[in-house]
């Protein structure tokens, strides 16, 4: 039996559902992701690695546009909350036309928005590391790395918006499968675009091997072509692949209002949250930068690290999502409220594991980054100090992605406002002049765990199960 299929199983009986039913439909939904998760977190150690390799202001160079990065993937991380949870709603009250008309939609939508967005991250490339106060060393390779970044960023979007479709369609293995291949193709890229010409042994043979030698300029062309790639595989998935949601060029459809209604009251939430984390990151950052170069990398290359304990808690905020978005659009209230508790605990669970590995294997997990003691040391410490915060932040995690299903995209945005700005902003800018990267990252610690509680409250408190995300 598919995900899919289990879900409608448990939608369509009466009763309450047996603990072992439930269980099974959270895990049909979340391994898949987590898998995808965790390989995906290993590939980008080693694409990290490679730039590492380049040295400590090539890593810089990375690390400082990250926060903007990931504020512009924000935007198109809400636009797919924005269509994906419509979708689980309709297949969860059996509407399967209005899911497919959502889903072209968020294809017309993706090409519209993505170029306008890298249109706008292109022309900010340019002025983007000075106003983060960079030092001059490293502005040249920072601002050439996130203009080619901007580039793909409309194939990013479609990367994006058509994994989250399928995963709230019940379809948690294809995106797998595709996003896996955007991570290996890069590496397998950067291979040949980040080194110099060089020769190479190879079963005790030498071979000469072509290399463009661009290092941090040839990890975001690798980066830029792997996405492209697999975004139009996901094409070719979307149109040929019998699913829900199946894309079918006799039923295209234009957009509707509804449908855009629904996105901007989900995704304008979303996107603020976003807004308002990815802000303070750069806030952050730009006091990690007057802090100096080996506190910017050492920060990059720990929350690279950190990655791997809260990544596979992101594959159960998937399942959550799915599995809520599809009882509330079938009137099941009793089994969103039991989803949502459910995943919720087992993020806890699993990022407690994930923060007793960050604090033990600290030391080792910066070392496959770098080899520079000062960067090794200081990234040690400051995850050793976030990792006590971990299961919190799993609980956050989690249940953002659960009250989303069910529409409530506004209760995350305003506890992340408080939480960031109330929380985290305001100790850094107190404990950074003392105590450096390590009072950057015990402000981060305290927010997280604040952030998780909050969280909790309002999952249990159960007031989003009143929402109705199509009449309002």
């Amino acid at each position: 039996m598919t995900a899919g299929e289990k879900i409608q199983s448990l939608l369509a009986d009466e009763g309450t559902p047996k603990l072992r039913g439930t269980m099974g439909a959270i895990l049909l939904l979340a391994w898949p992701a987590i898998v995808e998760q965790l390989m995906i977190t290993l590939v980008q150690y080693v694409d990290t690695a490679m730039v590492g390799s380049l040295g400590s202001l090539a890593t810089a160079a990375v690390g400082l546009t990250a926060s903007t990065t990931w504020l512009f993937g924000g935007m198109f991380n809400a636009a797919s909350i924005g269509f994906s949870v419509q979708v689980a709603q309709h297949l969860g009250a059996g509407r399967q036309k209005q899911a497919r008309d959502v889903t072209w939609q968020a294809l017309r939508f993706v090409l519209i928005f993505g170029i306008f967005m890298g249109s706008i991250a292109f022309a900010l490339s340019f002025p983007l590391p000075g106003l983060l106060g960079a030092e001059a060393s490293v502005r040249p390779q920072a601002s050439v790395y996130f203009r080619i970044i901007a580039c793909a960023m409309p194939f990013t979007l479609g990367a994006n918006m058509f994994s989250a479709i399928l995963r709230c369609a019940g379809d948690t293995k294809t995106p797998m499968i595709l996003n896996l291949m955007i991570n290996v193709l890069n590496v397998i890229l950067n291979f040949f675009f980040i080194y110099p010409a060089r020769t190479i042994t190879l079963f005790g043979q030498a071979v000469p091997m072509w290399g463009a030698g661009w290092g941090v300029a040839g990890a975001a062309f690798a980066s830029g072509c792997s996405t492209m790639t697999v975004f139009f595989l996901f094409i070719i998935v979307m149109f040929r692949k019998r699913s829900p949601v199946q894309m079918k060029w006799r039923e295209r459809c234009g957009f509707q209002k509804d449908c855009l209604l629904a996105v901007w009251r989900l995704g304008l939430p979303a996107a603020l949250e976003r807004a308002t984390l990815c802000v303070a990151q750069i806030v952050i950052t730009a006091v990690i930068t007057g802090i100096g170069t080996v506190a910017v990398a050492a920060n990059h290359l720990a929350v690279t690290a950190e990655s791997i304990s809260y990544l596979p808690a992101s594959g159960v905020a998937v399942a959550g999502t799915t599995l809520v978005g599809q009882a509330m659009g079938a009137n099941r209230k009793d089994l969103a409220k039991r989803f949502a508790r459910m995943v919720s605990w087992m993020g806890i669970a699993i990022m407690t594991l994930g923060g007793a590995v960050l604090f033990t294997l600290a030391p080792q997990l910066i070392q496959i980054f770098s080899q520079e003691p000062e960067v090794i040391e200081l990234g040690a410490q400051v995850l050793r100090i976030v990792a006590f915060a971990e299961p919190l932040f799993g609980a956050s995690i989690v249940a953002s992605g659960a009250l989303r299903g069910a529409g409530d995209s506004k209760g995350p945005f305003y506890i992340s406002l408080g939480t960031m700005w109330g929380v985290r902003i305001t100790l850094s800018l107190l404990l950074a002049g003392s105590l450096g990267l390590i009072g950057v990252w015990l402000a981060m610690a305290a927010e997280l765990c604040a952030r998780g509680l909050i969280f909790m409250i309002r999952l249990y408190r159960g007031r989003w199960l009143q929402i109705s995300l199509f009449n309002q």
